[in-house]
C-alpha cells in the first residue's frame, strides 16, 4: 500500500494544495481516496468526490468527501480513474486558473479532454504516475497514523488464490485487493 500512497503524495505536490482550498478528486479507486485523505491532511476546505461505484463513494464519505455537483468550481483536481468523462468533468469542475493532476491511467494509452475548457479557463495541467522519492515521507504517515491505508484493502487472497484474486479486482467489487504469499 506504500506504492499507491507514494503515487498520491507526489500528486498532492505537483498540486500544489494550500490551507483552504476547494479540492475535486474525479475516481475514487485506492490512489483517489489517499489522495482524499492527504487533501484533508494538507489542510483542504472542501473536497469533493464524483465516483459511479456506490461502494467507492461511500469510502469515500468515511473519509469526510462530499459529492461533487457540476456547479461546484474547485482550486485543484485529481483525475485519477482514467477516464475521458473524467478527465472532462475534472476540467470542468476546476476554477479559471486552476490546477490539474492527471493520475488516472487510460485502457488505450490515449487520454481525450476538451481543449476549450482548458484553454478558455488558462489551466495548468500536469500528468503524474510516479511517486518521485515518496516512499520515506509515505512510511512516516502510515507509522504516525496519519493516513489510513489498511481501511482499503477489502479483500486478501493467498497465493494459491491469485487467479481468483485478479478475477475480484477485474470485476471492480472492492477497493483493493490483496495477495498475500
Amino acid at each position: 500500500m506504500l506504492e499507491p500512497l507514494g503515487v498520491a503524495l507526489h500528486a498532492v505536490d505537483l498540486g500544489k494544495l494550500r490551507f483552504g482550498m476547494r479540492v475535486g478528486i474525479f475516481g475514487c479507486r485506492p490512489i483517489g481516496l489517499l489522495v482524499l485523505q492527504l487533501a484533508h491532511f494538507a489542510g483542504a476546505a472542501d473536497v469533493f468526490v464524483a465516483e459511479p461505484l456506490a461502494h467507492r463513494l461511500e469510502a469515500a464519505h468515511t473519509f469526510g468527501a462530499r459529492d461533487w455537483k457540476p456547479a461546484q468550481e474547485v482550486d485543484v483536481g485529481f483525475e485519477c480513474a482514467g477516464e475521458d468523462d473524467s478527465v472532462a468533468d475534472t476540467l470542468q469542475a476546476v476554477k479559471p486558473g486552476g490546477q490539474v493532476v492527471l493520475i488516472g491511467i487510460p485502457k488505450d494509452d490515449r487520454t481525450v479532454l476538451p481543449a476549450s475548457i482548458a484553454r478558455r479557463k488558462g489551466l495548468t495541467i500536469k500528468l503524474s504516475r510516479r511517486m518521485k522519492f515518496a516512499y520515506p515521507r509515505a512510511i512516516a504517515l502510515v507509522e504516525h497514523g496519519l493516513v489510513d491505508v489498511r481501511s482499503l484493502v477489502t479483500h486478501h487472497f493467498p497465493l494459491e488464490q491469485t487467479g481468483e484474486a485478479f478475477e475480484l479486482a477485474a470485476k471492480r467489487v472492492g477497493i483493493k485487493v490483496m495477495v498475500v504469499p
